[in-house]
């Protein structure tokens, strides 16, 4: 070990997506640390929840207003991505690779990841062909890194990672992953993302099995937490949100077009949504949704006609945004909030056999807005085992998995936490202060490594 890296301790920060006060009871492990109540931020969206940790920094001063947001410059609605750039604040690796050139960061699998600078990262990253194919696999730095990883793990399962199969394999995948590079490569810090409570409690809501769940991964968190002793690591443990159960999907975009604000172009492939030349449309977020206007004039009306819609609580003009600390350029011109039983479809036609043929896929990055019904399984799995078979016989194809009922998502988040006990928590091996927000993660991470410059 050099003079400069023996002044560091090594720091291991585990995302246990969902995981709150209230349901730490039930993770054998993860109960046996330090925990907390943890402040969160608005919107309780993961990319927003993602970038305030890192930077500690709000999302008016880091930008990243939600996992979703429309591109003006573009004319597109872009969802769920991965460049490290898109964070107007400086990370927590960045300013750790600052204060001791010898710090190593092994970033698996949380966003931003891609030109993060990280010395070892891994992202779930598609191959996409010319003629539409997708085949799956992971985006590693360093390129070797993933052969290494799938020798010893496998395949990373990514069917589990999204869609109606989304479950248990991928966060075992990526916490076994997560030991094997803290033991080969002792990194300073290692960034774990566990996304398993994120399924079910959108499915299943109020019924889903608590006990099961979150017993599930905490054995995924334990596995980390075996290798943090092996190489002397602290530990961090985090996470984003709580979700909450939800009975009323709420369709912004069908209010807009029914009062002639939302303008779609009609096709060969359904009904596509025309961001040009519609006056107003809302991009919709779990709880929250970003509704761009056009006209400033027509902010007003706008405004008014949103409030009266049922399942809306708040809508927040530019000047209102700033209590919330969402008040960047990115964000709509207004920002709306759900009540606590509802939530945003992002659905715009009228007609479901008008619906565009993305609707009924997994296709996050084509729809303009998140779509948890992604996570269900419209018809049968025999019906998708024909699919695959066309696919492997190189014909053309297209999974028609996802259904349109949205009434059928029982789990949402997105709102502030109402109690502290159903917000994100924050754990440590060792003493935590006795309030800490979101923001104070940073300083705090760079503190357990010696990195703080005191």
């Amino acid at each position: 070990m050099s003079e400069g890296s023996e002044f560091m301790k090594p720091l291991v920060i585990i995302n246990v997506v969902g995981l709150t006060p209230r349901l730490l009871k039930h993770a054998p492990r993860l109960s046996q640390l330090t925990s907390r109540p943890m402040t969160g931020v608005f919107p309780a969206v993961t990319m927003t929840a993602q970038a305030s940790l890192l930077t500690g920094t709000a999302p008016n001063v880091h930008g990243v207003v939600g996992n979703t947001w429309y591109w003006r410059d573009l004319g597109e609605v872009r969802n769920w991505v991965q460049t490290n750039a898109l964070m107007q604040a400086e990370p927590l690796y960045r300013a750790a690779y600052k204060a001791n050139p010898e710090f190593t960061c092994a970033k698996m699998f949380w966003w931003f990841n891609q030109g993060s600078g990280c010395t070892y990262s891994v992202t779930p990253k598609p191959h996409y062909g010319s003629d539409g194919s997708k085949e799956f696999d992971i985006l590693t730095e360093p390129p070797e890194l993933a052969e290494s990883l799938k020798s010893v793990q496998g395949e990373f399962p990514f069917h589990a990672f999204w869609g109606p199969m989304a479950g248990l394999p991928s966060s075992e995948w990526i916490a076994r992953a997560t030991a094997q590079v803290m033991r080969e490569k002792k990194p300073t810090l290692t960034l774990c993302y566990l996304p398993h409570l994120d399924y079910d409690y959108q499915r299943l809501g109020e019924s889903a099995d608590d006990a099961k769940l979150v017993g599930e991964v905490d054995a995924c968190a334990a596995l980390v937490l075996d290798a943090a002793n092996e190489i002397g690591a602290n530990v961090l443990v985090v996470s984003e949100y709580g979700l909450k159960p939800v009975s009323m999907p709420v369709y912004l975009n069908r209010v807009l077009r029914r009062e002639g604000l939302l303008r779609v172009r009609s096709g060969p492939f359904g009904e596509m949504l025309d961001l040009h030349e519609s006056r107003a449309f809302a991009v919709s977020d779990h709880q929250i949704a970003h509704v761009y206007v056009r006209n400033p004039a027509d902010v007003a009306p706008v405004r008014r006609q949103l409030a009266a819609t049922p399942g809306v609580a708040r809508v927040l003009d530019r000047g209102a945004q700033a209590e919330l600390q969402i008040d960047h350029e990115r964000s709509g011109e207004l920002v709306v909030l759900s009540t606590s039983e509802a939530w945003f479809a992002y659905p715009y036609w009228l007609d479901d056999d008008l619906a565009p043929d993305f609707a009924r896929s997994v296709d996050i990055h084509r729809k303009p807005g998140y779509d948890p019904c992604e996570l269900f399984l419209a018809g049968s799995k025999a019906s998708m085992g024909v699919t695959l078979l066309k696919k492997k016989a190189g014909l053309r194809y297209r999974f028609k998995s996802c259904p349109l009922d949205a009434s059928i998502v029982k789990g949402s988040h997105g709102l502030p936490a109402g109690n502290p006990e159903d917000g994100p928590l924050i754990a440590s091996s060792g003493d935590l202060p006795t309030s800490v927000t979101m923001l104070d993660v940073k300083n705090l991470a760079l503190k357990m490594m010696g990195l703080d410059g005191k």
